[in-house]
């Protein structure tokens, strides 16, 4: 009897906080939608975004953690240890390769999403059928993922002794991911939001392989002149898809209105703010890119205008010199003078 009731003591606590963990490891929020396809009916699982999502987010954002410090320990350290970077390149070539690896990933994971729900073949799906509440499981998991990484990017900053000058750069782009990822989740532009994910981190991935292809070997620049005509490709085709969407398709849908409960956000305040969201990040960064080759360009014409200007020899004046004050001195002395008279 003693031990039945020791059993059932302990089991009470173990369920309680099994409940509690589901919370924070498993997706919430999913619904079961049954079809009927020939004679026998089929369960599908899909999910929508809610509060519970926060834990879960939470949780995801402590394995980012865990994972960004696996590979820095594993990969980046030991690769620092062999080149013996500066510390200037040393904290570069650190952030290349944390979001080299965490691009690839995202691009792959993406981009396979895409072809699985045929968003590519079928771009009309992207507004078609709007609000799209309910999204299959790897996209609410990318999703989930996505923001939890970029959450993780704020204690990043305090672990890696990021320095002060660094720390307003970084909290730029790190904010602008986490209100455009949050933004397209939250308002069900799920679909637009993937899209537009995976062309832009495909190329960053782009830019942050040719800075470490550079670190390796200077001489290797090819890479960035790929990355800087892909960036601008890259700005002009996320304008115009979403110019593509919010402004023709979803201006011209059928479920115009606001339903909070519904998840519809199709009003014409809410299109404007998405919009000039997204043009007024395209022009922040193309901003940034201008500046970016405008440096390069200059230190590329500075380090030009080094290898031609000559070399003085310095030392060798001074020799020649001091030959030629000893040479007159001693022509000059009474002894050559009495060589002279002779």
């Amino acid at each position: 009897m003693f031990l039945e009731s020791h059993l059932h003591c302990t089991e009470a606590p173990l369920e309680i906080t099994s409940k509690f963990a589901v919370c924070f490891i498993t997706i919430q929020h999913n619904v079961t939608i049954t079809t009927n396809e020939g004679p026998e009916q089929t369960a599908i699982n899909h999910f929508q975004h809610g509060v519970k999502d926060l834990a879960t987010i939470f949780f995801y954002m402590l394995v980012a953690i865990i994972m960004h410090a696996i590979i820095q320990e594993y990969v980046l350290d030991k690769i620092n240890k062999k080149k013996h970077f500066s510390k200037t390149k040393h904290s570069k070539f650190n952030e290349s390769g944390q979001l080299s690896a965490f691009y690839l990933f995202s691009f792959c994971w993406g981009a396979s999403i895409l072809v699985s729900e045929n968003f590519l073949s079928n771009p009309v799906t992207l507004w078609e059928d709007y609000p799209h509440t309910l999204m299959p499981f790897q996209m609410k998991f990318f999703y989930i993922c996505q923001l939890g990484y970029w959450l993780h990017a704020l204690p990043e900053l305090y672990f890696q002794k990021t320095k002060k000058e660094d720390i307003p750069r970084q909290l730029a782009y790190i904010l602008l991911y986490l209100v455009h990822i949050a933004g397209a989740y939250i308002l069900n532009l799920n679909r637009l939001g993937l899209v537009l994910l995976v062309l832009h981190y495909f190329v960053e991935l782009l830019f942050h392989v040719s800075r470490l292809i550079y670190f390796n070997n200077e001489n290797r620049q090819m890479g960035f002149t790929m990355w800087a005509v892909l960036f601008v490709l890259g700005r002009l085709l996320t304008l115009s898809l979403s110019v593509l969407m919010v402004g023709f398709g979803l201006a011209n849908a059928e479920n115009q209105g606001f339903d909070w409960a519904a998840g519809n956000f199709n009003i014409l305040f809410v299109r404007i703010t998405v919009l000039a969201a997204i043009c007024l990040t395209q022009a922040f960064m193309m901003l940034k890119f201008i500046k970016f080759q405008l440096r390069r360009w200059r230190e590329h014409a500075e380090a030009q205008n080094l290898k031609k200007k000559p070399v003085i020899n310095k030392g060798k004046s001074k020799k020649d010199k001091a030959n030629g004050v000893n040479g007159v001195n001693a022509h000059d002395s009474p002894r050559a003078k009495k060589e002279k008279s002779s």
